[in-house]
């Protein structure tokens, strides 16, 4: 457990001073600089990186440019399709099945959705102190460590950003800010005056037009000038910057005028005078466009400061030349929202919040000293990968007992020697990659492996499995996934099956469960009967022990656990005005999650017990039983 911040501390310090010493002793040694731009809902297809069939509408010549001089991996994944534990996993290092972030909006009682069936398993809202993320690594060894943009892995403040390794932290919506009150997409955009806070700037950036032939402005974005003071204060140290943008996730609009006027001519659209939807198919969204050209803008901002910059720590060389640059999404483009259509993820099918290829697989370049330049690969990648990377590219040393739990490979051989496998310690290539995902409609509660050519889904609803052919000879087959293969192919299904369903045992992965309310059928309604029944549901304040007996003749419980709800310190809301009697303002909303207590069973497996901590606001208990059916206490508040 990540409990000892002191210890952490010492650690730091001993395998800072031998860095340092390693680093005199070989003099051509250089600590390089590490950035990961991560995008926010940008598809594998909203970019030219990979284009498909029909050509990219969207322009991103700036990402074109980095990938000359960068491996382009066309095979590359995301660790979810959701936001919430793809940033968990790359920061963490761990494979979202293992933290238990599964899914966005976490940390809450499992409830069913609408007029579901099932209930899905409960979740962690965020990191927790005991995982180490990826900043903290890099600051034990002697690397200066900046946020800026979205984080998205917990809202506790021990959850933060600032207390997850991070120096320099700021989490601005930047440009992406939407249009408020009066405001929206089609009269709310930047200007050159003073006092704008998107105020224009003066220099002129890509597209060049026949009435901007020297470029357009752009509004001004605290993300991207945040991150360029990050890199500027502390180049004189390495530094390690998590550029997470906000862009191309909803709300889609645009501040830039003149780009959203470029997006429009191209599209042949007329400039939009009402704030209605963009209900037309395909990738024919302006404001989408204008948002995908702004990320491009902001990551050729960062590049062509490190470009321009020389590196003190290293004479003669400017911060490009010795700065590793790692640029994803963290997943699958996201299609419609309500009835806006935003892009288009085709030939990849479905998109956000699916297993499917369009919600998983994602742009991905890896940049940097050494390696191989222009090269475009197909090898399985994982941005779980990133962690075991970048400390092996940048000679960092961690605790065994948090390397040993890296989910991810170091792919510094493909990307140092040009090898062609990810492998494992033993030299095995790596074949497979695999996604959990239970939650949502009938259709996207599955999880799924790729397994070289093939993709297995194992549909948790159905309990059937599905089978495609993506590649057949390293050429695309069907890769829009439509020829389910299942039947054809049985003894396929019954490797990935074995491969996956020993994935999902071995990291304990949670299913949905059925809610006993709303099985009313005659097939379950004997075993509806028969659920667990709490009969006593005792707190003793003095131990702080719950104590829990169910009746007897009921069904088994297989699984069991409290839930016990946590909160920050409220604060007084200092914005807040003071009453007529001087009395001070209402305390501040506070932030609060629900947390995974363990409980003691008896033998007979009717009497649970487990200890409240004291900081514990409210408390209650998770049962399952032998059909699935899942039981809760009633959940009780505390003072």
């Amino acid at each position: 457990m990540k409990t000892n911040k002191v210890l952490l501390t010492l650690i730091s310090l001993t395998f800072f001073t031998s860095n340092h010493a390693s680093s005199n002793e070989n003099s051509d040694l250089i600590k390089p600089n590490v950035v990961i731009f991560y995008a926010d809902d940008l598809g594998w297809q909203d970019t030219t990186l990979n284009d498909l069939d029909d050509p990219v509408v969207w322009e991103t010549p700036n990402i074109a440019a980095l990938a000359k001089d960068a491996i382009n991996f066309t095979n590359a994944y995301s660790p979810a399709p959701t936001c919430a534990p793809s940033r968990a996993a790359l920061l963490s290092g761990l494979h979202p099945a293992k933290t238990g972030i599964t899914n966005v909006v976490g940390g809450q009682i499992p409830a069913p959705h609408k007029s579901e069936k099932y209930i899905s398993a409960y979740f962690p809202e965020g990191l927790s102190p005991e995982h180490l993320t990826i900043a903290e690594a890099l600051k034990m060894n002697g690397y200066k460590t900046g946020h800026v943009g979205k984080w998205h892995a917990g809202h506790l403040q021990i959850q933060s950003s600032k207390n997850q390794g991070f120096d320099f932290v700021n989490e601005s919506r930047g440009a992406h800010q939407g249009p408020k009150g009066k405001n929206n997409r089609v009269n709310y955009f930047a200007t050159h005056s003073k006092k704008d806070p998107y105020r224009l700037s003066d220099e002129k950036y890509y597209p060049f037009t026949k009435d901007s032939p020297n470029g357009i402005s752009y509004p001004t974005d605290e993300v991207t000038e945040s991150a360029l003071e990050f890199m500027d204060k502390n180049k004189q140290e390495p530094f390690f910057l998590y550029l997470a943008h906000w862009m191309v996730h909803y709300p889609i609009h645009t501040k830039n005028r003149e780009l959203l006027q470029y997006y429009t001519d191209k599209l042949g659209m007329e400039f939009p005078t009402k704030d209605i939807p963009i209900t037309t198919g395909g990738q024919t969204n302006p404001y989408f466009g204008a948002m995908v050209t702004t990320l491009d803008w902001s990551l050729g901002r960062v590049v062509d400061y490190l470009k321009k910059t020389d590196d003190p720590r290293n004479p003669g060389k400017k911060l490009y030349e010795t700065t590793y640059i790692f640029f994803s999404s963290d997943n699958g483009g996201a299609e419609q929202r309500r009835d806006e259509i935003m892009s288009d993820n085709a030939p990849l099918d479905k998109g956000k919040k699916y297993t499917q290829e369009g919600g998983i697989r994602v742009p991905m370049l890896i940049s940097g000293p050494n390696i191989v330049k222009g090269k475009t690969k197909d090898v399985l990648i994982n941005q779980l990968d990133f962690f075991p990377t970048v400390l092996s590219l940048t000679n960092s040393e961690i605790p065994e007992k948090y390397r040993a739990e890296l989910d991810g490979l170091d792919i510094s051989n493909v990307l140092i020697d040009d090898e062609n496998d990810v492998k494992y310690e033993n030299g095995k290539p790596r074949e497979e990659l695999w996604w959990h995902y239970p939650f949502g409609l009938k259709s996207t509660q599955q999880s799924a492996i790729r397994f070289g050519d093939f993709k297995l889904y194992k549909n948790y609803l159905s309990g059937d499995y599905l089978l495609y052919r993506l590649y057949k000879n390293g050429k695309r087959n069907d890769l829009e996934e439509m020829h389910n293969i299942a039947k054809q192919e049985p003894e396929v299904v019954k490797d990935l099956s074995q491969r996956l369903e020993k994935y999902l045992k071995d990291y304990d992965a949670k299913y949905p469960y059925k809610d006993p309310t709303r099985f009313n059928d005659k097939e379950h309604k004997q075993q509806v009967a028969l659920i667990p029944s709490i009969v006593n549901d005792n707190f003793d304040a003095k131990s702080r022990q719950v104590s829990v007996t169910l009746a007897k003749g009921n069904t088994d419980v297989v699984e069991s656990y409290a839930l016990i709800k946590i909160s920050d310190e409220a604060k007084a809301d200092k914005k807040a005005k003071k009453n007529k009697k001087g009395k001070k303002g209402k305390k501040s909303k506070v932030a609060s999650t629900y947390v995974k207590v363990p409980v003691t069973v008896t033998e007979n497996k009717l009497g649970y017990t487990y200890t409240v901590p004291k900081e514990a606001k409210e408390y209650g208990i998770i049962l399952i039983d032998e059909n699935r059916f899942m039981v809760k206490s009633k959940f009780h508040q505390l003072n």
